[in-house]
């Protein structure tokens, strides 16, 4: 697998769009502390881009599916490119309105690359091999996450927002290159085509004769609780402490263990029923949110963040892998663009309820709101997948 050009390609290039990314994300909370007072208009303004990307998700999925995945990931990636320019005008203008076009832009362009990224990814590796590649795939994207925090946070003290955001359009503009290089059979065919123009409505009926995959759906509520108010919680956690340094830490702590649970996973996981490794992941990031209730204190706010990213790092691979494999690759455009809106919805719900609840109960009784609400969701799932009413699949890790 490791031969294969575009295997790494793939890899180097979420590795560089991950930098990048993460450099605006930084950019992003810091410019959103300096103009925005309110966490309430804070989440407000971070969901923008997400639910822009939710209104395209079905169009999405169709495109995908009936044209060049790679011609998608080109057109989605100078999207990003032409919408980066946004922020700009925002830090010259200080003006949060273009902020609000930058983030919408960037949505509506990850609407296109992430499914279109997912569906190329059986397609440059055997069904064995994916476990592997899914685990390396976001392992580079984490690795770019903690030096993108890390070195946002250093750079921030001697640069300009401006400079920040023309190194993170640099690096979109390199990944829009690595991708000029990927080269992959795709075999769209007339019966492809016309399958594809039935969008969602071919979908979901499928999704019905797969009960593994839609509680493998079901379960990312749970992870997506946790990340749904991750940078909000980093904010508030630093308020708390009043220790700006703290960011950077909590974020570094959980890439670090999302890289070793990604990498460890197929080692003691293989063979296993992928929807049990789910559940039981999910159990423990359930745990971690309610021991956020001690993130006033420095090492057991970066325990808790170094849990949760150890358990999402297990969590995420196996589930990508259980989708790739169970759904025919036909569907895989309308399918990874369902489960984005999906997470999308789910997100804009958490992330608006965050900064409502940080604006009125406080950080303490929200993480004690969210962990309750985590734990029922799990004894949910683990009462429906004990009576039976999920398959469970053995997964060829």
């Amino acid at each position: 697998m490791l031969n294969n050009k575009n295997v790494w390609i793939l890899i180097s290039g979420e590795f560089i769009a991950g930098l990048g990314m993460w450099l605006g994300v930084i950019g992003n909370l810091e410019f959103l502390q300096a103009i925005v007072p309110s966490d309430l208009n804070k989440s407000l303004i971070l969901l923008a881009g997400m639910f822009a990307g939710l209104l395209v998700g079905p169009m999405a999925g169709r495109i995908i599916d009936v044209t060049s995945k790679k011609k998608v990931l080109l057109y989605s990636g100078a999207a990003r490119i032409f919408s980066t320019g946004f922020m700009f005008l925002a830090i010259m203008q200080e003006n949060i309105w273009w902020m609000v076009v930058y983030m919408v832009g960037i949505g509506l362009a990850a609407a296109f690359y992430f499914p279109a990224l997912q569906a190329c990814i059986p397609m440059i590796a055997k069904d064995g091999d994916l476990l592997t590649l899914n685990g390396i795939h976001m392992n580079a994207g984490t690795i770019a996450r903690i030096l993108g925090t890390v070195l946002a946070g250093i750079l921030l003290v001697y640069i300009s927002l401006f400079s920040l955001y023309s190194l993170a359009i640099l690096s979109y503009i390199v990944i829009f290159i690595c991708t000029l290089f990927l080269n992959f059979e795709e075999k769209i065919t007339p019966q492809s085509n016309a399958a594809g123009k039935g969008g969602f409505k071919e979908l979901l009926p499928l999704l019905k004769t797969l009960p593994q995959v839609v509680m493998g759906l079901f379960l990312f509520l749970i992870p997506t609780l946790f990340l749904g108010s991750f940078n909000l919680m980093v904010l508030k956690i630093s308020e708390l402490q009043n220790d700006p340094q703290i960011k950077s830490w909590l974020y570094t702590a959980e890439g670090i263990a999302f890289m070793l649970g990604a990498f460890l996973v197929k080692r003691f996981f293989d063979g296993k029923d992928p929807v049990k490794i789910m559940m039981t992941f999910s159990i423990v990031i359930a745990f971690t949110h309610l021991s956020l209730y001690f993130a006033d204190l420095r090492i057991p706010a970066i325990i808790s963040f170094a849990v949760f990213g150890f358990s999402a790092g297990a969590f995420f691979p196996v589930a990508a892998t259980m989708f790739q494999t169970t759904v025919p690759r036909e569907f895989h455009g309308r399918f990874f663009s369902f489960r984005g809106m999906l997470d999308r919805i789910s997100f804009q719900v958490v992330l608006v309820c965050s900064g409502f609840f940080l604006d009125t109960i406080g950080f303490k009784n929200m993480v004690l709101c969210f962990g309750i609400v985590s734990i029922v969701l799990v004894a949910y799932f683990a009462a429906k997948q004990y009576k039976g009413t999920s398959q469970k699949p053995k997964l060829s890790l």
